[in-house]
Order: C-alpha cells, then sequence, then structure tokens
C-alpha cells in the first residue's frame, strides 16, 4: 500500500502533484505571511540595505539547506515500506539497532519526546497561520482591527466543527487552491523585484555571512524568526505514504521553493525602498484594490494549512496508539474508500482548546511568533538525530559518509534550536509545556502498560497445562464459537477462567487470540494470521497488523473459515477482560504516575470498539490488578 515508487502516468503524476501542494506545502507556503516581518519585528535587527539582504539570503539559503537538501533529498529516502513522519523514522532507527537494547530505549525516548512536541506546534501552526492571515484586514480597512481576534476564532471554530464530517470533498479543493496561491505570490513579488533588482545580489550566500560577521549577536538572534520561512518542513516526510517522494520533489523544485523565493524577494526588494513597510510587508506589496481579495485568500490557504496539520494530528495519534504509546481513543472513519481519513474526537477538540487558549493570550501572530520555532527546530533536529542511526546500523553506511551527511544538518538545526531558546520567556513555553504535558502521558501509559503486563505475566497460567488439567474432568460443551481475546500469546486469559468458574461450561470451538501491533505501518493479509492447535478443538491465534492497518479482528479471523474453523455470525462470542487498575504504594512509578495511568486506563476507549468486535456478541468480565 506504499505510494513511495513514481506514478505510472503522467496524469496520475500531476494529480499527486497538485495534491502535494494541497496538503504538503500549505504550512510552508503560508510562512511569507510573517516570517520576513518577524525578522525585523521589535527593532532587534534594523532595516538597513544590508541587513534586509543579509536576512534575504539567510531566508534563501536556509530554504535550500534545510529543504531542498535535508528533507526533499536525503530524508525522503527513509521510508518506512513507502511510510514517512516521526513514527516511521523512530520504527526504523529502534529496528535498526535491536540488538543494542540500551541505544534502543534512548533512541525509543527521544522519539516519543519528538512525537509529543509535535502536538505543540500542531496547537502554534492553526493560531499563527489564521491570525496572520486575518490580521491583512488592518492594512486593507484599519477600521477593522478589533475585529481580527473573533474573526480568526471564527474560522478555527468553523474549521475544527466540520472535522468529524471528514475532508474528502474539501481535500479535492486544496490543490487548486493552494495553487492559486503560489501563483498569487508569484505575482505579488515580481514587480517588486523588476523596480528593485539589486535585491537578487541576496541568492549569494556571502551576504548571509557579512551579516553575521558584522553583526554575529544580532544575526543570531534573528535565526530564531528565520526560521519561520522552513516551519512544514516536517510535513513533508510526514505525507510521504500519501504522494510518494516523487510528485513531493516536484512540487518542492517546480512550484513551491520558486514562488517563495520570488515572494521574499519581492517583500525585501519594497523594504529597500521603502524601510517603514515593515509593519506588514506581505499585504503592503498588494495594490489596494487587492488585499481585501488577498486576505480571502490567504485565510483560504491557512485554513488549509492548519487542515493538513489536524489530519497529521489524527494519524500520528492513531499510530501512537497502535504502538502502545497513547490509550486507546474513539477513532472514526470518515471514508468508505480511503482508510487514512479519519476524526479522532478527543484530540480534535484538545486542539482546539489550546488553539483558541493560544489565540486569546498571545492576541498577535507576532506574539505567536515568540512560540514558534522551538518545537519546530526540536523535532528538526531529533529528526537528524534518528536519520544518522537509521543510515549507520540499518542501511549499514560507513561511519564518516554517515557523520558527513547528518553532521552538517545536526549543526544547523542545534544553532536555530539554541536561538529559538531565546525566546523561551516571551512565549516559547507554550509549545513546550504541551509537547511534556503529552510526553509525561506516553510515558506514563507505555511504562503503566509495562507493570500491568509484568503483573498479569507472574499470575497467569500457562495456557496449555492449563486446558490439560481441564479436559481431565471436562466441562460442559455448549454449541457455538468462543473467541478469547488475551494480551498475550501462551497465557491463559483471565476471561475463559472466569467463564469456568461461574458458568461452567466451555463452547464447541475455542479461539484464544492474541493482537500483535508491529513497527511497520502496513501487514498484508498473507502475513495476517498465525495459528497453532491446542488440542479439543482449541487454537491459539496471533493476528499481526502494522501501525496503519486497521485492527478489524473478525475481518481477520475469516481467514480461519478456509482452515476448517467454523465462525458463523451469530454463534460467535467475543470474551474479553476488563482489568481495573489499582494504585499501591512500593516498587512501579510514583504514586501521582500510577494514579494518572489507572485514571487513563479507565477512561481508554473500549477494546471491542478498537478491534471493532460486533457490540451484540461482546462478553466482558473484570478483574482487578495491582501495580
Amino acid at each position: 500500500m506504499s505510494n513511495a515508487s513514481a506514478p505510472k502516468s503522467p496524469a496520475a503524476l500531476a494529480a499527486l502533484t497538485l495534491g502535494a501542494l494541497g496538503v504538503v506545502y500549505g504550512d510552508i507556503g503560508t510562512s511569507p505571511l510573517y516570517a520576513l516581518k518577524e525578522v525585523f519585528h521589535g527593532g532587534h535587527v534594523a532595516t538597513t540595505p544590508d541587513n534586509i539582504l543579509g536576512v534575504l539570503s539567510l531566508i534563501f539559503w536556509t530554504m535550500t539547506v534545510i529543504v531542498s537538501v535535508k528533507y526533499v533529498l536525503l530524508i525522503l529516502r527513509a521510508d518506512n515500506n513507502g511510510e514517512g513522519g516521526l513514527i516511521a523514522m523512530l520504527a526504523l532507527a529502534t529496528m535498526a539497532v535491536k540488538d543494542k537494547p540500551a541505544l534502543r530505549r534512548v533512541l525509543m525516548t527521544v522519539g516519543l519526546f519528538g512525537t509529543a512536541i509535535f502536538y505543540g506546534d500542531g496547537v502554534i501552526t492553526p493560531a499563527i497561520s489564521v491570525l496572520s492571515a486575518v490580521e491583512g484586514l488592518e492594512v486593507a480597512a484599519p477600521a477593522l482591527h478589533a475585529w481580527i481576534i473573533p474573526l480568526t476564532l471564527l474560522v478555527l471554530t468553523g474549521l475544527f466543527a466540520v472535522q468529524r464530517l471528514g475532508t474528502g470533498g474539501i481535500g479535492r479543493a486544496f490543490g487548486p487552491i493552494t495553487l492559486v496561491w503560489f501563483i498569487a505570490l508569484v505575482a505579488l513579488g515580481i514587480p517588486h523585484i523588476l523596480a528593485n533588482p539589486s535585491v537578487l545580489a541576496a541568492l549569494n550566500p556571502w551576504h548571509a555571512a557579512l551579516f553575521f560577521i558584522h553583526q554575529p549577536w544580532v544575526a543570531f538572534v534573528g535565526l530564531g524568526a528565520v526560521v519561520l520561512c522552513v516551519t512544514g518542513g516536517e510535513a513533508l516526510y510526514a505525507d510521504m505514504g500519501h504522494f510518494g517522494r516523487f510528485p513531493i520533489r516536484i512540487a518542492w523544485y517546480g512550484f513551491v521553493m520558486p514562488a517563495l523565493v520570488v515572494n521574499y524577494f519581492g517583500q525585501g526588494a519594497m523594504l529597500l525602498a521603502e524601510p517603514q513597510a515593515i509593519s506588514n510587508p506581505f499585504y503592503r506589496m498588494a495594490p489596494g484594490w487587492a488585499q481585501l481579495p488577498l486576505v480571502i485568500l490567504a485565510t483560504a490557504a491557512t485554513v488549509i494549512a492548519s487542515q493538513a496539520l489536524i489530519s497529521a494530528a489524527f494519524s500520528v495519534t492513531k499510530q501512537a496508539i497502535q504502538l502502545g504509546i497513547l490509550p486507546r481513543m474513539v477513532v472514526r472513519h470518515t471514508s468508505v474508500r480511503d482508510t487514512g481519513q479519519i476524526y479522532v474526537p478527543f484530540v480534535n477538540w484538545g486542539l482546539y482548546v489550546f488553539i483558541v487558549l493560544a489565540v486569546a493570550l498571545f492576541k498577535s501572530s507576532s506574539n505567536l511568533a515568540s512560540a514558534y520555532g522551538i518545537a519546530v527546530t526540536l523535532d528538526m533536529t531529533i529528526t537528524t538525530v534518528m536519520t544518522f542511526f537509521v543510515i549507520r546500523y540499518g542501511w549499514k553506511y560507513p561511519l564518516l559518509p554517515c557523520i558527513l551527511a547528518t553532521g552538517l544538518f545536526f549543526v544547523i538545526d542545534v544553532t536555530f534550536f539554541a536561538s529559538n531558546m531565546l525566546k523561551l520567556v516571551a512565549g516559547g513555553w507554550f509549545p513546550l509545556v504541551i509537547g511534556i504535558g503529552m510526553f509525561t502521558l506516553m510515558m506514563t501509559w507505555r511504562q503503566g502498560r509495562k507493570l500491568m503486563s509484568d503483573r498479569l505475566h507472574a499470575e497467569a497460567i500457562d495456557l496449555k497445562g492449563f486446558l490439560d488439567a481441564v479436559f481431565v474432568s471436562p466441562p460442559t460443551r455448549v454449541a457455538g464459537t468462543a473467541v478469547f481475546l488475551s494480551a498475550d500469546v501462551g497465557l491463559t486469559p483471565n476471561a475463559l477462567m472466569h467463564n469456568l468458574k461461574h458458568n461452567k461450561v466451555l463452547h464447541e470451538y475455542n479461539l484464544f487470540v492474541a493482537v500483535k501491533h508491529h513497527e511497520v505501518p502496513w501487514i498484508g493479509f498473507d502475513k495476517r494470521i498465525e495459528m497453532e492447535p491446542l488440542g479439543h478443538d482449541c487454537w491459539q491465534i496471533v493476528l499481526h497488523f502494522g501501525f496503519k492497518n486497521d485492527p478489524d479482528v473478525p475481518e481477520a479471523l475469516k481467514l480461519l473459515e478456509d482452515r476448517g474453523i467454523p465462525l458463523p455470525e451469530m454463534d460467535t462470542s467475543y470474551f474479553l477482560s476488563r482489568d481495573i487498575v489499582i494504585p499501591t504504594f512500593g516498587e512501579g512509578m510514583a504514586m501521582w504516575r500510577e494514579k494518572l495511568f489507572a485514571s487513563m486506563h479507565r477512561n481508554a476507549a473500549a477494546a471491542a470498539d478498537f478491534l471493532n468486535l460486533p457490540s451484540n456478541r461482546i462478553v466482558e468480565l473484570g478483574a482487578k490488578v495491582e501495580i
């Protein structure tokens, strides 16, 4: 199910490239709204001709090195069976060092922190994008200043309210609207470049070097805003599974980067002539008659950028659930054809609450820019670190080329991160607090599940031995098939013991099913199922799913009908253990974390829904587990 290979026809390639424009490049494509403005905002960097050329040179070479070379050329090669993103990279890196347990644990922790920080980025991106677009009203009609925040909140509320309906229909319009947006970026920039072609001197990296030589501290501080021009770079990699690397590369080199460069240089050319236009250079490039239509187009473009990030948050959450690093949540499919189109209500409204809080707290895109950057640069750094371990231990490249390939990017990422840390007090704490909160939840859930599993293991009975003992004096057999869900292969499910204890019967056919999730995106039906006969019409079944598969147990079990195991729809019952976690003092986690885990476990979505079990044929039997 990978789209990593090149499309088979020019029409398919064109469609995927247009789709990539809308989904992949929405975030980075709307950065001209605020990136250049924020470098000079606050008066840290004076709007002198040398500084303008130095900053433009930094923006151009930052996009070239970080996006064109690092992401588009190098990291897009690191696909996990065609899938990309930090979780896919984490799975690749941890599999590459599976023979080094200590290193694997460290990489897992670092990768989980990067995944948690993504949610902080997911809050700031829609807030700053939509707010910066609506702020164009102030340029078009200064009297509307008081309406900027209410209109921003109205747009964001509408965006989150329609998520439950699915994005299939809206998504088809993403590409064309974003294409119009990139054409508008070029149309805005070209007249100013033609009027002041000397701005093209900034293509020479020497201007960026001179900026650092003459004003090292000012340039270092400025990097914290320069990095805003590459926010959204992670989306290139995360969306590889939807479009494939070839359309993403064509869209970047053929449309996106040229349009961004023309627009940034157009803004720079205007600033060389009118330094006072720095209050909002993007909108001031447009003639008066075009400003209001431009606000509408920019708002549509930023809504698309936000939509792509919201969809990514749903996807990352689903993958995290299946890898066991977040509790089960309600995941609704919004398309009968595309399994990737999902809606996670808890994540949707959680993001919405924090985004509204961000807009209300920071009140302007310039203030939000202080909060932006730390999460982005931290994720970029973590991706670079993971890439080193993938190419060194997964691809078996020699050490020196691996260091050379990732060392330069690591130094650049860390430099940008250090510059953004200067904004910690001014607002950078906000996405970090969200990320650290998510990381705490992830680590608590992961460790709590391990403690729970260890306790159940310690008290469990071997399944084969238990069945041998039961059939010495067999209980009454009743018609039908019983499916006992169990977390572990070879251990007796609590549900079986409770059923025998209370009902004193055993079904005619019994399946002991364990569901295993793997660190690969997709596992096909040919590798879905393993079975082992246990005698007396009992079987041990193991079902295998990738982290992007939907774990549909009844559908997977249909594969057994060809092997002589009857699964009549109305005569098959599913037995689950509903464990109640009891926090206790002693070994394990701190008491507050054990209580947090118990609460997460209690409020997790039902396993029956997660495994797609038919609700009218489920028997749940409870048990208490002390951790």
